[in-house]
């Protein structure tokens, strides 16, 4: 595909059917006739998605002693559009993203004030704060974030807009988790307080990108 920049790859996919969420880790589905218990990999509320009868596909990691045989990481809303709602996938898929930026050195999980800041970057003399949200609320063709409320994403954006007066160059990373969607906006109704700190970091000087992807039940990729 033209304009690839990372690939996640999931093994044992299996495509089901939704039926109901009894709480925010766990998922029943129908698997050809057969209920099963899953693990849902989103603690966020989904509820626009995660909806009776819809169409989910479920990975198997084969990991001992675990609670559930699978895990929930896609699942297709009512208008067709193909969601990746797997919260570790953002962090998994731009630290490939990131391996063709050209950076120097990439570090995972840098403490930073009283933050974990998802990646820290150096290119020359240059230092780089990035932190990484996924985005899984459409509404008419536009992402939203939050779908909860993230006191920890406020904390994030005023950690990232103090970094740029230490001399860092801060970003702030949507990966948007669905076909046809470019934009991400502060979703004010959810959460106000993270609208206002958005707005704050992006005066302070903190750069926000919106990584476009495409979703296959078995994998989410970056696109330009």
């Amino acid at each position: 595909m033209k304009g690839v920049k990372a690939v996640l790859k999931y093994v044992n996919i299996t495509r089901a059917v939704f039926l109901k969420r009894p709480n925010r880790f766990i998922a029943e589905v129908d698997i050809d006739g057969r209920k099963e218990t899953v693990h849902v990999k989103n603690t966020g509320r989904c509820k626009e998605l995660l909806i009776p009868g819809c169409e989910v596909w479920l990975t198997k990691p084969g990991t001992p002693d675990r609670k559930t045989e699978y895990d929930l990481v896609a699942v297709r809303k009512e208008n067709g559009i193909l969601f990746n709602i797997d919260s570790q996938a953002p962090n998994k898929v731009v630290k490939e993203w990131l391996k063709d930026r050209d950076y120097d050195k990439v570090v995972p999980e840098y403490t930073y004030g009283e933050s974990r800041i998802d990646f820290y970057m150096e290119r020359a003399d240059n230092r780089f704060l990035m932190e990484v949200k996924g985005c899984t609320l459409e509404i008419d063709g536009i992402g939203y974030f939050p779908d909860a409320p993230t006191e920890r994403g406020v904390k994030h954006l005023r950690e990232l807009a103090g970094a740029v007066k230490d001399g860092y160059k801060a970003m702030l990373a949507f990966v948007i988790q669905m076909d046809g969607v470019s934009e991400v906006r502060p979703n004010v109704e959810m959460h106000a307080e993270f609208g206002v700190a958005l707005d704050e970091a992006k005066a302070a000087g903190v750069k926000v990108l919106f990584l476009k992807c495409h979703v296959e039940p078995n994998s989410l990729v970056i696109i330009d």
